[in-house]
This record gives structure tokens, C-alpha cells and sequence, in this order.
């Protein structure tokens, strides 16, 4: 049976998708930093008559990202749904660092998901064809590459765009080196404002359901064959010109490869 790891899994989207995935026939590897949060999902997934298999993690720790490839890297993985994610915060919050000292935005929705995507390469190409689906965000800005970790100016919705941004630009560059491997790889923004605890952190009176952004996710999932492109829900839409600027793309490029020495995965 196919195989999906779902990071992220136990609230919004993730617990969303988690069950609809397993009733699909993908046996759901379903990661959560919670294990009692994970312990219930797998609970969920079951419940609808799917199978399920749950690993705990805390992405903001590069260290727990290898531990997790390790663990699933020998399975018969076809699908990996890089969800996790961390949102603006509360308004006005003061600046966090995970774990080896990132920006805590750029660690949890940039480094982790690169991370453990190029660690599981080898299981994807082993079981291709397969599929990469960051999600993403239509919220993104410019990259500062002066102040990668923020520590001027401090706002936290900004990190989180900026680190949106890097997400999409590196899914373009890694939809353009799979070309041809039967990998695809693709981003996405579900949907505005999702009724999800990220966007109530914030104080932000949601502008979409879970059940919006949950179908569009869905789809890409399990559907969608195209590879290299930004959808906005189910339609294919523009990103922040940066996100496809080659200059910005190589400049992320350096920085990811370890020639940044705040920003990069060395």
C-alpha cells in the first residue's frame, strides 16, 4: 500500500486531511510534536476506516527532522505533504529561535520542510512516482538577505511571509531538478485565513473554512499530475515575483546549500 507522511497532522488542515487521506488508501505516517495529539489522530484516521501510523517530532529541532526521515526513509512512501507549519503568532509577539537558533518561522516552515524532503529524495525516487506538495501561502514578501534571521525590527508576520516566499521559490527549483524522475512537486496556499488555532493566535477572524482549504489540499494530493506550480486552492496562480526571480532562487539556493551562515541547513 502507498504511504503518505503528513507533517503537521494533528490540528487544522493536517487533521483535516489526515482521515480523507487514508480513506483515499494511503497509509497515513502522521506526524505531530504532541504524542497524545498524534495518539488521537491516528485514532481519527482509523475511525474512517484507514490506516495510520503516528511519529512525533519538533521541527523547530534539525536534529528531531533526521530522526523522522530515518524512520520512514525505508518505507513504501508515494506521497510526502509538508504541512507543518508556524504562523505569525500573537500580535506584537517578540522574536523566537528554535532550537539550533533560527528564526523560528524560518526553521519550522522553510529549513524543516527542505530538510526532510531532500533526506527522503532517495525513498520518493525508489517509489515513483511520487508527490511533493508544500503548503504554502499567497501572504509572502521580499527576502532580506542581510537579516535572514530577523534580529533587526522583529515582526512576526513578516518572518512568516518571508518564509512563505523562500518555500515557494525552493519548490520551483526542486520541481526543476526532479523533472523526469516521476517526483513532482508542487505548492499551494488552501485558502485565506482557514478557521484553524494559527490563525485564532493571531486574533484574525477567519476568512475560509477548513473544509475550503482541505479539498483544494486534497486534490493536489491525490490528483494533481503537473509539476512546478502555485495554486491559490484549486486554480494555478502567480506568486510574489521573487518567488520565480532566478537571482532571488540562486541567492536561497546559496544560502540553503550552507554558503549562508544564519540561514542555512550546513
Amino acid at each position: 500500500m502507498s504511504e503518505v507522511l503528513l507533517t503537521g497532522a494533528t490540528s487544522g488542515l493536517g487533521r483535516w486531511l489526515a482521515p480523507r487521506l487514508g480513506r483515499a488508501g494511503l497509509t497515513v505516517l502522521l506526524h505531530g510534536r504532541d504524542p497524545d495529539k498524534v495518539e488521537r489522530g491516528v485514532a481519527e484516521v482509523e475511525a474512517a476506516g484507514g490506516k495510520a501510523e503516528g511519529f512525533v517530532a519538533d521541527l523547530a529541532s534539525l536534529a528531531a527532522v533526521d530522526r523522522l526521515a530515518r524512520q520512514v526513509e525505508d518505507r513504501a512512501l508515494t506521497h510526502l505533504v509538508n504541512n507543518a507549519g508556524v504562523g505569525f503568532g500573537e500580535r506584537g509577539g517578540a522574536r523566537e529561535v528554535s532550537a539550533d537558533g533560527y528564526e523560528l518561522r524560518w526553521a519550522v516552515n522553510l529549513l524543516a520542510p527542505v530538510r526532510l524532503t531532500r533526506a527522503l529524495l532517495p525513498t520518493l525516487r525508489r517509489n515513483a512516482p511520487a508527490r511533493v506538495v508544500n503548503v504554502g501561502s499567497l501572504g509572502q514578501e521580499p527576502i532580506d538577505f542581510g537579516d535572514l534571521q530577523q534580529e533587526r525590527r522583529y515582526d512576526g508576520v513578516r518572518a512568516y511571509r518571508r518564509s512563505k516566499l523562500a518555500l515557494a521559490a525552493w519548490t520551483f527549483d526542486l520541481a526543476a531538478e526532479l523533472d523526469g524522475t516521476g517526483i513532482t512537486a508542487n505548492c499551494l496556499h488552501p485558502a485565506t485565513f482557514m478557521d484553524t488555532e494559527m490563525v485564532r493566535e493571531y486574533g484574525q477572524t477567519p476568512f475560509s473554512t477548513v473544509d475550503e482549504g482541505g479539498a483544494a489540499t486534497l486534490r493536489l494530493i491525490l490528483d494533481e499530475t503537473r509539476s512546478g506550480l502555485f495554486f491559490d486552492g484549486e486554480r494555478v496562480a502567480e506568486p510574489h515575483p521573487d518567488a520565480k526571480d532566478p537571482a532571488v532562487r540562486a541567492r536561497l539556493r546559496a544560502v540553503l546549500e550552507g554558503s549562508g551562515p544564519r540561514g542555512d541547513l550546513a
